[in-house]
C-alpha cells in the first residue's frame, strides 16, 4: 500500500471548526448528556484539547468542579472536563469529558 492511500482507521470525532482529531467513537461512555447548546456526549478520553481554569458550576445533576476544554488548534470551546463531583452518585464523571454534539463532527463513518 502506498503512503498516500487513505487508511480507514477508527471512527473519530473532530473539531467542527478546523477538523482537528478530538476523540474516538470507542471512547464514548454515554450519549445522554446535556451541554450548553443541546445534546452532548460523555467521553472517557479526548486528545488535542487545552483545559481552562477550574470552576464550580451548578449543573442539572448538582454541583461539580469543571474546566472548559478547547480545541488545541483553533481554540474553539468544545465542552468541559469534570474535575470533581460533589454528589456520590455523580463521582463516575470525575476525570471524564463532555463534548457538545454541535461542536464536533464525525470522520471515517
Amino acid at each position: 500500500m502506498g503512503m498516500d492511500e487513505p487508511v480507514l482507521g477508527p471512527r473519530i470525532y473532530s473539531c467542527c471548526n478546523c477538523r482537528c482529531h478530538i476523540a474516538e467513537h470507542d471512547d464514548i461512555i454515554s450519549k445522554s448528556f446535556q451541554g450548553r447548546n443541546g445534546r452532548a456526549y460523555l467521553f472517557g478520553c479526548v486528545v488535542n484539547v487545552s483545559t481552562g481554569p477550574k470552576e464550580d458550576r451548578q449543573l442539572m445533576t448538582g454541583l461539580h468542579t469543571v474546566a472548559d476544554i478547547s480545541c488545541f488548534q483553533c481554540r474553539e470551546v468544545l465542552g468541559w472536563k469534570y474535575e470533581r463531583a460533589y454528589e456520590e452518585s455523580q463521582k463516575y464523571k470525575e476525570g471524564k469529558f463532555i463534548l457538545e454534539k454541535a461542536k464536533i463532527m464525525k470522520e471515517n463513518w
